[in-house]
């Protein structure tokens, strides 16, 4: 499988190029917005491309033709405002579904935020975000793509451990993103979580094992 990430230039979107990059069966083009970002990338031996959220639908495409999947783990950051959060992890999102549906790709994972599907759970000071989150998963769902929702806690920088908490509905927490990447790349060819969405935390389960058991 041919996988193509956008937002690779994250936190958790260059450890998912990286592992997909060394994988025995899967192969990577990372989607960037600068030109740096895309030699640090060509400079690994990765395959990568420009294209931006904020561009047009055909853009994108154009960007992922040849791919067999889209992981989207892009988020318009800390540090903007809601109108940012609007354009990237709402606008970008279904555009990217869009996309998809254009070109033909039909596996799409979705990396999205704790309780995004439950209004009540939502922390004030995040609404904005959530609000995004909320309803591009949402799109994805009522699309035709062979989706699945991965929706992570607070994340953290330290190792990974391999070991997860799944389910439709956790309690607040915590998880490394090394794990989360790992979660992503498990996800992509795992029959049992097509068509599902949920929440991911730390816990005493190997990640091959919990997502089969969802």
């Amino acid at each position: 499988m041919k996988v193509f990430v956008i937002g690779a230039n994250g936190q958790v979107g260059q450890q998912v190029v990286n592992m997909l990059h060394a994988h025995e069966r899967h192969t990577v083009r990372a989607m960037v917005r600068k030109q740096e970002q895309l030699e640090a990338f060509q400079q690994k031996g990765i395959e990568a491309v420009l294209a931006d959220l904020e561009g047009t639908v055909d853009e994108i495409a154009e960007a992922a033709k040849g791919c067999d999947a889209i992981v989207f783990s892009a988020g318009s950051g800390g540090h903007t405002g809601p109108d940012k959060t609007l354009l990237v992890d709402l606008d970008g999102a279904v555009k990217a579904m869009e996309a998809a549906e254009k070109i033909g790709i039909d596996r799409f994972v979705m990396v999205s935020t704790f309780q995004a599907h439950n209004r009540e759970n939502w922390p004030e000071n995040l609404k904005p975000y959530y609000v995004a989150k909320h309803y591009a998963d949402r799109m994805l769902i009522n699309s035709g793509l062979n989706y699945t929702i991965i929706r992570p806690g607070y994340l953290r920088n330290e190792k990974g451990t391999g070991l997860v908490t799944v389910a439709e509905n956790l309690n607040v927490g915590s998880i490394p993103r090394e794990d989360v990447a790992r979660t992503i790349v498990q996800a992509l060819d795992e029959p049992n979580v097509y068509k599902k969405a949920f929440d991911l935390m730390s816990g005493d389960t190997e990640i091959a094992e919990a997502l089969k058991s969802l």
